[in-house]
């Protein structure tokens, strides 16, 4: 309920909104699930790599972070949609 608060005020006449603001607030919750995915993966990605580097365990820690990365990737993007699914 207060989360919709906001958005009435934000679609009454004299809103300083303009319909661009407000397809990009509509879309923020799947560019946040979206950012989610991809985030999970490449932080998963680089800290392999760099630990690969730093202690000469070239490619394990490198294919180890990443699956572990796109796992908690998918996890969050998986828990974002179905939040946005409960919502609707």
């Amino acid at each position: 309920m207060s989360d919709q608060e906001p958005r009435k005020q934000a679609d009454a006449p004299g809103s300083e909104l303009g319909e661009t603001a407000r397809q990009m607030r509509a879309a923020e919750p799947y560019i946040s699930a979206v950012w989610k995915l991809v985030g999970g993966a490449v932080v998963g990605v680089l800290g392999g790599y760099f630990l690969d580097r730093w202690l000469g365990t070239s490619p394990w820690l490198l294919l180890g972070l990443s699956l572990v990365g796109i796992g908690v990737g998918f996890y969050g993007f998986l828990h974002a949609m179905a939040r946005l699914g409960k919502r609707k």
